[in-house]
């Protein structure tokens, strides 16, 4: 699922709505200038927004999901060659977007609300893991292996600035995120009349282009989650924003993982 969390707009409400942190998110134009700084003999400020701490709840989201995924796992029966999905987890789905869509207009709720998400959609991918390495036998490894590779090699080349994040690199990520949304949408909606289109689910090559195209816009979405979390942290945002950009950062490799694995079982498909 593309990710809808991580905005600017979101880190200037929670300017206007908490300004008891000392932060306000610099409008459209203009260049942070951090405060200046005597090394590390300055006071600890609490209350603000780390990139230690998006780290640290990144992490706890994590643990959250491989617990959860575990029962999604097994809650997945291999009868032969016959996989029985449990039709209880699309509310595992509905709930993690439903969290989602809360978050975006009420942030300070992430601490809530980012936990019952990563419990959400660990459930519902454990479970479609399960169904999708009882067809493709080690898929799964490939998946996390190549989600892990891709997570890496983002952060690298952010770090090296070889990937800049600029205003024209953001409009036209979220404008081809917002834009492959609402043909899933679309598509969604179609299949509920039995009409999906065959590329989606199909090993042919152009079933293939396109997950390679999704995968690498999610890709680049991580690149969108680097940028905001280090510029939320030096604007010293409020200490709840943490919850808010490691939702964000979740969400994308939750999205990356399943368009992984998607492709991988096409490519499967077709030996």
């Amino acid at each position: 699922m593309p990710n809808p969390v991580l905005n600017d707009r979101a880190f200037q409400q929670a300017a206007q709505s908490d300004t008891s942190a000392g932060w306000a998110a610099p409008s459209a134009g203009t260049v942070y200038v951090p405060p200046i700084s005597d090394g590390p003999i300055s006071a600890h400020r609490p209350g603000v927004m780390t990139v230690g701490g998006t780290i640290s709840a990144t992490a706890a989201m994590f643990a959250i999901l491989l617990v959860t995924a575990t029962v999604g796992w097994n809650a997945v029966k291999v009868t032969g060659n016959v996989v029985n999905f449990p039709a209880w987890t699309i509310l595992p789905v509905l709930v993690g977007f439903g969290t989602v869509i809360l978050t975006t207009f009420k942030p300070k709720l992430a601490r809530i609300t980012a936990p019952v998400y990563a419990a959400a959609e660990g459930l519902f991918i454990g479970a479609i893991s399960a169904a999708y390495n009882a067809t493709y036998h080690g898929i799964v490894v490939q998946a996390v292996g190549a989600t892990a590779a891709v997570f890496a090699v983002m952060l690298f080349l952010y770090k090296t600035k070889i990937i800049k994040v600029t205003e024209r690199f953001r409009r036209v990520v979220i404008g081809a995120t917002l834009g492959l949304m609402v043909f899933y949408g679309i598509s969604l909606l179609f299949s509920l009349f039995g009409h999906t289109p065959s590329f989606l689910t199909k090993g042919s090559a152009l079933g293939i282009v396109f997950s390679l195209f999704a995968a690498g816009l999610a890709a680049f979405n991580l690149a969108l989650n680097f940028d905001t979390i280090e510029r939320g942290a030096a604007a010293q945002a409020p200490k709840y924003m943490e919850w808010y950009a490691a939702l964000g950062l979740m969400v994308t490799l939750v999205w990356l993982y399943l368009e992984l694995l998607r492709l991988f079982a096409k490519l499967q498909s077709r030996r």
